[in-house]
Order: C-alpha cells, then structure tokens, then sequence
C-alpha cells in the first residue's frame, strides 16, 4: 500500500518537549524523523544542543543530525537541500517525514522556499575574513548599512556569518541581498514536493513555565559535562568565538567565560547570563510562532485534549500506524 504523501512539521521553542512528543509519534505512526536545529547539525556539539541519546538516535534515527563539523557553516539552502533530500528518501521508504525543531527560519526556508542563492566564494570570504581581524565585525556591517539598510536591521552588528553572506550576495550579484531574494522568489514546500504539509507548534500559555523548563535542562548540561564539551571544542584550532556554530546559546556564553577564566568553576552568575540568552531565544521563537498562527494547516498544541486532536488530523492524511 503506498502511504499518501505528506510532510509534518512539529515545532516549537527551546525546552518544549519537541524530541520526546517526536518519539511518541514515531511510535504511534510510520514516520521518518528530520531535525530542523541549526545547531544538532554540527559533530561534537551534543550536551548543550540537547541532542537525543545515541540510544534514542539508534531507536528513533533523526536525519540531519551530526552531518557536518563545527568549523563549516551552515547556510538555511544548504538545510533546504539537505531536508528535500531526506523527505525524498522518506517517502521513498513509504514512510511520512516529520520534521521536528526549533530553528523557525528553518521551517519558514522549508514552507516558504528560498531563493536560490549564489554558492560561496572561497577567496572572498579569506579576503572578508582578514579584514574582519584587522577592522573588526562592526566595520563590515556598517559597510553593509552602505550596501543593504534593510538586511542590516535584521543582522547584529557582530553577527559575521550573515554579515558574511550578505556582501558575498552582493559581491556575486551586483544587487543588495533583500533585492536579490524579493526578485527571485522560492517556490512553497507544497509545490516542491508535491504533497500536503502540516505543522504542529508546541507553545506554553505560561512563559514563566517554560523558563523553568529551560532552568532544570541547564542544570542538567552541566551536571553531564556541557563546561567540559566546550573545553574540547576550544582545543580545535578551526573554531572561535565568531564561528557560526560557537554563536549558539550557551556555547557562546561559556567560551566567553573560559577567555577571561580558563580554569574557574561555573558560577551563578554565568548561568544566569545563560539562562538570559535562552528567555531571549524563546521570545524570538515565540514571536515567529505568533506571526505564523493565521497560516493555513498550522496548529498549536497546549494539552491532551489538542494532542488528540492532533492524532485525528495526522490518521485524516492517511499517515499510517507504527509497523509493530
């Protein structure tokens, strides 16, 4: 019997339970999991990513998970690229893809289609990059603010790798990077691939709650030895504190901490900083779901009763049970 084809996407801010409602899907339907993390693709970042088990990864593989170093960016096309191809292989398994994270420009990339973009330039990037030693990030934003007002105000003055991105665009194109993607629209996941997407979105009524969520899971990346895994990272020669992967939550901050203190303890102060980065995460998170909860075939999900329903409209795409 061939599965209808259809794509779910469960989605939701940092600490929300996404991995563990993931596996219970997975167990209740034929489904064929795809990360959507910006920071689970990278090799070695495992704790502080709070990536599955490898027990969970061998029970419940999540595809884009661990394929790419630490050192490389990761660009939102390549994700695109690397997701159609795992949704491809999913449906050639007859199984649904469920696609499941956190990362919202990911899932807007996916639902929305990009354009597509020029590739890297390797020598330009080596030219931007000595020039970003010698002036600083800064410098090329405000070379930037020259170029493309409008990407600027949606890019940190430090933020180098879309910095980065933005004058490579222009440096191959001749246009400023909003020009370029409002002129060479990407098509919607629908059309791309033929078939029906859902979303699922797990969202709190109470932030408050999530917060505390987001406290206990600290806790417990460092009673499992996230200070450790960042002391190894720092070890790579390829990896600073500009590098796209060192930028996320919590990687961040504790290399910064271990540049001023290499060898003192984690104090209360430092998880704070921490746990301050994480409530500003989630309400960037929250923020796009907000915008995105008018959109056709969207749902949030708040208790039993819309988990239910949930599993109503997942068996109403013909998405079929777990082969027992």
């Amino acid at each position: 019997m061939t599965v209808k084809r259809c794509v779910l996407g469960l989605l939701g801010p940092t600490a929300s339970g996404k991995t563990e409602l993931a596996v219970e899907l997975a167990d209740r339907y034929d489904l064929a999991l795809i990360s959507v993390d910006s920071a689970m693709v990278y090799r070695g970042m495992n704790i502080g990513t709070a990536k599955p088990t490898p027990s969970i990864l061998r029970k419940y593989p999540h595809a884009l998970v661990d394929i790419v170093e630490p050192e490389t960016s990761f660009t939102v096309s390549e994700f695109i690229r690397e997701a159609e191809a795992a949704v491809h292989e999913s449906f050639a398994e007859n199984k649904t893809p469920l696609l499941v994270g956190g990362t919202m420009m990911y899932f807007k990339a996916f639902r929305e289609g990009i354009a597509p973009l020029p590739p890297r330039d390797p020598e330009f990037r080596k030219q931007l990059r000595d020039r970003a030693e010698v002036s600083g990030v800064p410098a090329l934003h405000k070379e930037l603010q020259s170029i493309d007002p409008k990407a600027c105000d949606k890019i940190h003055p430090n933020n180098y790798p879309r910095i980065e991105r933005a004058l490579e665009i222009f440096s191959q194109t001749g246009v400023p990077m909003t020009q370029f993607l409002r002129e060479n629209a990407g098509f919607p996941a629908t059309s791309r691939l033929g078939c029906d997407y859902v979303e699922f979105a797990i969202t709190y009524h109470r932030r408050e709650e999530l917060h505390e969520r987001v406290k206990d899971r600290l806790e417990d990346m460092l009673t499992a030895g996230f200070a450790d895994e960042v002391k190894r990272l720092r070890q790579r020669p390829g990896l600073s504190a500009s590098t796209s992967s060192m930028r996320t939550v919590g990687y961040r901050q504790l290399w910064e901490h271990f540049d001023v203190c290499p060898d003192s303890a984690i104090t209360e102060a430092l998880k704070e900083r921490i746990l301050v980065a994480n409530r500003g995460l989630i309400r960037r998170q929250m923020t796009w779901l907000r915008n995105w909860s008018t959109l056709p075939n969207y749902n949030e999900l708040h208790s039993s009763s819309t988990l239910n329903t949930m599993y109503a409209q997942i068996e109403s795409l013909g998405v079929r049970s777990a082969v027992s």
